[in-house]
């Protein structure tokens, strides 16, 4: 894996974490910096997802690793538009609390990410 790719799609999804936490706490809805940043996040998810698939015969650790690796870098790209497709539809508080899962979610599957990829190296 690319490390400062993971780094910036890691920074970035702390980002919108604490934004969207902000977001709750002042019971605020989605609006365009919440959605921009979360677009960022995406790109990037999806230039991961793109060097993942092409290095994946490089991860060792047998066949578990890669099936752990290959199923986190497919299923990350798709945390994101759920989490703020709830938030849209969810016109509370907690529509923000669900981007702030999502976006925790993200971040951690992202280091996972980097961390299986590391095992190899």
């Amino acid at each position: 894996m690319f490390y400062p790719l993971t780094v910036v799609v890691f920074v970035a999804a702390l980002a919108l974490m604490g934004l969207s936490g902000w977001y709750a706490a002042r019971s605020r809805l989605v609006d365009d910096r919440l959605l921009l940043v979360g677009v960022v996040v995406e790109l990037g998810l999806l230039v991961q997802l793109v060097v993942a698939l092409v290095h994946l015969g490089d991860v060792a650790g047998g066949s578990s690793e890669q099936a752990t690796f290959t199923a986190y870098a497919v299923t990350l790209p798709f945390v994101l538009p759920a989490a703020i497709f709830l938030a849209l539809k969810e016109k509370t508080r907690w529509a923000m609390g669900v981007v702030v899962v999502g976006a925790f979610g993200i971040a951690v599957m992202t280091a996972r990410l980097q961390q299986i990829w590391n095992l190899g190296g």
